[in-house]
């Protein structure tokens, strides 16, 4: 059984930050890429920014410059360091990892439950 389980939402003010975390558990062969997706009521999921084990990132451009993503791959957990927050930020973040649970097995799309970021004030 694979599980992520995210934690770091919360309510934080604009220019404020957060750090988001995702841990990944269970038995698999590899996991790659992890990332972060955010979905608005009524809008698709869309990619935050994803991260191979090799280190290689990607992000939206609504977050270059104010967001960081990381990973540990000795604890199979991806981090998101979000900076200079903004109302529009506000929205459930999903932790994703792909996932291949062993070499006889096809990889397959793993999510967390959500967690949710408000920028307010």
């Amino acid at each position: 059984q694979v599980q992520l389980v995210e934690s770091g939402g919360g309510l934080v003010q604009p220019g404020g930050s957060l750090r988001l975390s995702c841990a990944a558990s269970g038995i698999f062969f590899s996991i790659n890429p992890m990332g972060w997706y955010r979905q608005a009521p009524g809008n698709q999921r869309e990619l935050v920014a994803d991260i191979t084990s090799y280190g290689t990132t990607n992000y939206a451009d609504s977050v270059k410059g104010r967001f960081t993503i990381s990973r540990d791959n000795a604890k199979n957990t991806v981090y998101l360091q979000m900076n200079s927050l903004k109302p529009e930020d506000t929205v459930v973040y999903y932790c994703n990892a792909n996932i291949r649970r062993s070499l006889s097995t096809q990889r397959a799309d793993y999510w967390g439950q959500g967690t949710q970021v408000t920028v307010s004030s």
